[in-house]
């Protein structure tokens, strides 16, 4: 296809004024390798990229790491590389990936306080230079650095317009893959990706609801980019939607627990796990270098409780009818409704959910979970309680109101 196209443009009027100026737009930059240098005084990363970029690198805390900007560049590395920096008493592990369009970053986790030696990029070689610092310093270098971020260049990313869906009848349900760009997710053994599993999850479950002709889906992001974790939600209330799903795949340390989860929003975790895990995935925002987690914003009044309190009940209603739809796809956890304080989950007025695919700490799920056959199979029973879901309200709306009782 890129070839007939190129040659229907060089046959094409005006054709040389395209070529020409295509000729002038560089390439992108590309990473290709990264590797960790130890000595006793310094540590370094270097990463080989297919061109020159201007980086600008800071220190942050809570925890400990060093955040390097960039423009965009194309991380074409096993993301397995970044996962430990052995030998290193400094670098404890590195990701990176897209934070914004246009923008990458790296985000370098620290062992210890450090100071940034060098950042610089000559002839294709991205170098971060660390050396060991007291904690005064390094908490000194954390003020300056937090202050020059908001007189140069706002930390996080600028709010891009949100995904809409066109004018349409049908209520809206927004897919949210979890995770996304330099924020990496969970990571399987032999360098699965969450977030890239959750997208192509959440994509064929957005091409079966379109298939139903009887709602419409908005997918949170629809490329390999970072999305703060209100953003998600903004997204949902920008697009008036009647239904949120979070799309997840964890590891545990048990490689033995597999199986899928629904979890619904709650001010105390039902479990141990479910507690777990909600605190990890809160923490998504710090993963990409933000430098607070937020929280949705809560409104106390007794109209908000109340729609807080039937939409909590509408998303128990849509989890049990995911579970059940689940069932038949073979693949539940032996506890799958549990209940935690997931930040994405907290919008008061729209029914939410959080689905935990499986998790990539075990080979059965990760078999699952990389097989075009089941995606399809669980994306279909994932639409079906979905579909389910909105007839079953549609039914009691549509009920006869019992007339009230004489006095």
């Amino acid at each position: 296809m890129a070839l007939a196209a190129s040659v229907t443009l060089a046959a094409s009027p005006g054709s040389s004024l395209v070529a020409a100026r295509a000729a002038e737009t560089p390439a992108p930059v590309s990473a290709v390798s990264s590797r960790v240098e130890t000595a006793a005084d310094h540590s370094r990363l270097i990463f080989t990229l297919t061109g020159d970029v201007a980086p600008q690198a800071r220190v942050a805390a809570a925890p400990p790491r060093v955040v390097v900007d960039l423009p965009e560049v194309a991380f074409r590395i096993d993301p397995r590389e970044g996962r430990s920096a052995a030998g290193s008493k400094l670098i404890r592990s590195y990701r990176y990936g897209q934070f914004a369009p246009g923008r990458s970053r790296v985000v370098v986790d620290l062992s210890g306080p450090a100071r940034i030696v060098k950042t610089a990029c000559v002839a294709g070689q991205l170098e971060i230079e660390l050396a060991p610092t007291s904690e005064a310093a390094f908490n000194a270098a954390v003020t300056q650095s937090a202050a020059q971020s908001v007189s140069l260049a706002p930390t996080q990313p600028a709010a891009a317009p949100a995904p809409t869906a066109p004018p349409s009848d049908r209520p809206v349900v927004v897919i949210d893959p979890g995770h996304g760009g330099v924020d990496m997710g969970a990571t399987g053994k032999h360098g699965e990706q969450e977030k890239a599993i959750v997208f192509e999850f959440a994509r064929a479950l957005a091409a079966k609801i379109e298939e139903g002709g009887r709602l419409k889906p908005v997918l949170t992001r629809n490329e390999d980019v970072f999305l703060p974790l209100n953003e998600r939600v903004r997204i949902a209330h920008e697009n008036n939607a009647a239904l949120f799903l979070s799309i997840h795949a964890d590891t545990l340390a048990e490689g033995h627990v597999t199986g899928a989860t629904v979890y619904t929003v709650s001010a105390r975790a039902s479990d141990a796990e479910a507690a777990r895990i909600a605190e990890k995935e809160n923490l998504a925002d710090q993963a990409a270098g933000l430098e607070s987690k937020e929280s949705v914003e809560e409104v106390g009044d007794i109209l908000h409780d109340l729609a807080k309190r039937e939409t909590r009940a509408f998303s128990a209603q849509f989890s049990q009818a995911l579970i059940s739809h689940w069932k038949e796809a073979g693949s539940l956890n032996k506890n799958p409704s549990r209940s935690a304080g997931f930040v994405v989950l907290k919008s008061y007025d729209i029914p939410s959910a959080l689905l935990e695919l499986g998790y990539l700490s075990s080979e059965k799920d990760l078999a699952r979970l990389t097989s075009p056959e089941w995606r399809d199979q669980a994306a279909g029973k994932t639409a079906e309680a979905i579909e389910a879901f909105f007839a079953d309200r549609s039914r009691e709306a549509r009920a006869p109101q019992k007339p009230p009782r004489p006095q």
